[in-house]
């Protein structure tokens, strides 16, 4: 009887430890399925993270310009209104020999290009094929001011712009201040901006044929006309944002040109406007 008793107890002891280790096995196992969900989930998270927090990198070529505008102020102007938005990390060069290589262009997002060439330096075929491909491939550049008329003897370079100037035929009134109108206010550069004043130049007879977006307008008293302000043009797989905006730092001012800066380099860069 103790005998039968012993190995009824034993069976059932080894079957409860058995009952034990199937469970412990399965906590185990349902423990490292959450853990292996938690790390998937907080993995994918990092990189978004990391790319909502990317700044966009912005090469601004300046320099050498006319003696009226006086390129050493407007430029720490321009950059302090992109620092101040947060999401760009700028590099200012002068001149235009950054253009000479491409792998020197390569990790740079866009272009923010304010320099007039006064000294008509001609760029290298590698140089204006480097920047034309920079953009065509899918990244962005800006125009801005007198800087769309540094090559009028490049024609690739007044289809980038779609709108340029050209000596002898574009003009302005004396500077002033002067309301700009936005007429494109479902565009990502103009989403919220409404129309604002500056104190500037008012260029006028900007010459040029290709397609362009035409956001922010103004109407000139020395041309009579209504003038483009700001307008984009698609190029390629990449984008170009042009604006008249910058004689002096008292362009910079006005809260809808630091607006127009802003998103215009970010719309070049990305497609897109915070």
């Amino acid at each position: 009887m103790r005998d039968c008793f012993n190995e009824s107890f034993k069976l059932t002891f080894q079957q409860n430890l058995k009952r034990e280790a199937e469970n412990m096995r399965r906590t185990i196992l349902v423990s490292m399925g959450v853990a292996m969900v938690f790390l998937g989930i907080a993995g994918a998270a990092e990189p978004a993270n990391a790319a909502e927090t990317a700044k966009i990198k912005v090469l601004v070529i300046t320099g050498d310009d006319v003696g009226a505008h006086k390129w050493k102020e407007t430029t720490p102007a321009t950059t302090a209104v992109l620092d101040k938005a947060g999401k760009f990390e700028t590099r200012v060069v002068e001149g235009l020999t950054v253009l000479d290589s491409k792998e020197g262009l390569v990790k740079y997002d866009v272009i923010y290009f304010m320099l007039y060439n006064s000294k008509k330096v001609e760029l290298s075929a590698d140089a204006k094929a480097n920047l034309v491909n920079f953009v065509k491939d899918g990244k962005g550049l800006v125009v801005t001011h007198l800087a769309s008329a540094s090559f009028p003897g490049w024609e690739e370079w007044g289809k980038m712009c779609g709108r340029y100037w050209q000596m002898g035929k574009s003009g302005h009134g004396p500077a002033g201040e002067f309301e700009c109108k936005v007429t494109v206010k479902n565009h990502p550069v103009t989403k919220g901006l409404e129309d604002f004043k500056t104190t500037d130049e008012l260029y006028a007879k900007l010459l040029g044929e290709e397609k362009i977006n035409l956001l922010v307008t103004a109407d000139s008293t020395w041309s009579k006309k209504t003038e483009p302000m700001v307008w984009m043009v698609d190029y390629g797989r990449g984008r170009v944002a042009c604006h008249t905006f910058g004689h002096d730092t008292k362009a910079f001012e006005s809260a809808g040109v630091q607006k127009v800066i802003v998103n215009t380099t970010q719309w070049a860069a990305t497609g897109k406007v915070d």
